[in-house]
């Protein structure tokens, strides 16, 4: 009966549809250096249209070795960084018995750190690496460098596409943004001003929050002017300076939209100049400082950004093509969650359950 089934395309079928050398496909199919980037693309375009999908996790048990992936990943900030590792544990956990190592890299902060971590552990040869990045600008070229040498590099919660990188895992930064001015839109009728609070606007998910708000504010809420906007560079102490030097202007903005999870410092100057309530306010993600101020109604939303979900897709999406050959999408973005008072209970549980599994893999 098997007799009658198609072979399974193989890079023998692939160098004669391409009229090159099996070593060279060889090559190509994995990122190894020696092939021109128009010679790879063009094998990879043959092997997807001849529905090619390497048995990489047959080919590594005759290797009689094991696929290694390594998340390198932030210590700060925590509320973000370590549900995000969660979803990558839990991920990783339901793939037992597939072969696959995964080791967690930490560094102290975004763009602090991580480039020379990444240097000192290229000897490992990792077949793969989940990364959270700052400013994609100062890793494009390292990360080029590690994909030439076979690695297959998955970004998360931001992106560097012109690093070679495989694909992007993140929240839609854009639409983040724009619910954000709508929120504004519907609640702040009369004429004034709004500001908003970022990270380093190098990042490019902040950029795209700050896109997506100014935007829909144009759209939907004419008359609601945008102050310029203030990067926080992710350092609570400026955030906090920045955030009384604002609210101490006259007049003061009626609304206040936070696009980055660097939010306690901001919520301490408010609280110090009596406008927690008085000015709305929208903030980024949850946790548990903020869960008080949401059940109180002095904080208007929450724009979650799904961190356990992005971690998870993560690994699912390199282990999917290191062991099956699935290509995925280059970019997936993730629709963000609006945490509201009436909705608050269910998130937090959602937390409290987070926390408990990470702590038993722990």
């Amino acid at each position: 009966m098997n007799q009658d089934l198609p072979k399974p395309p193989g890079i023998k079928d692939i160098a004669r549809a391409a009229g090159i050398s099996i070593g060279t496909v060889d090559r190509a199919l994995r990122a190894r250096s020696g092939v021109s980037p128009t010679t790879r693309a063009r094998v990879l375009k043959i092997a997807e249209q001849l529905g090619y999908r390497p048995n990489i996790a047959a080919r590594n048990l005759k290797l009689n070795r094991r696929l290694r992936i390594a998340a390198y990943l932030p210590r700060e900030i925590a509320s973000f960084f370590d549900p995000l590792r969660a979803g990558i544990r839990a991920a990783g956990a339901a793939s037992l018995g597939t072969g696959v190592e995964l080791y967690f890299r930490t560094y102290p902060k975004l763009d602090d750190g991580d480039l020379e971590l990444l240097e000192t552990d290229i000897a490992c040869k990792y077949d793969g690496i989940i990364l959270a990045l700052g400013n994609p600008n100062r890793v494009d070229s390292l990360l080029r460098r590690i994909t030439r040498l076979g690695t297959v590099v998955v970004c998360v919660a931001s992106d560097a596409p012109r690093s070679g990188r495989l694909a992007s895992i993140s929240v839609d930064g854009f639409t983040s943004g724009a619910i954000a001015a709508e929120l504004f839109a519907r609640t702040l009728l009369n004429p004034g001003s709004v500001a908003t609070i970022t990270g380093e606007l190098t990042v490019l998910d902040h950029a795209e929050k700050l896109r997506g708000f100014a935007a829909g504010l144009a759209m939907m809420a004419p008359h609601l002017a945008l102050l310029p906007v203030l990067e926080s560079q992710k350092r609570p102490r400026d955030a906090y300076r920045q955030a009384t030097e604002l609210l101490s202007r006259k007049p003061r903005p009626l609304g206040l939209y936070i696009s980055t999870i660097n939010s306690t410092p901001i919520m301490r100057a408010l609280e110090e100049h009596n406008l927690l309530g008085q000015i709305k306010v929208i903030t980024t993600d949850l946790f548990p400082e903020l869960v008080p101020l949401l059940e109180a109604g002095k904080i208007l939303a929450s724009l979650s950004q799904r961190p356990y979900t992005q971690g998870k897709i993560a690994f699912e999406t390199i282990t999917g093509f290191l062991l099956e050959g699935r290509r995925p999408e280059a970019t997936t973005k993730l629709a963000p969650h609006i945490v509201l008072r009436s909705n608050l209970p269910q998130f937090v549980s959602r937390i409290v359950a987070t926390q408990q599994t990470d702590a038993n893999a722990s």
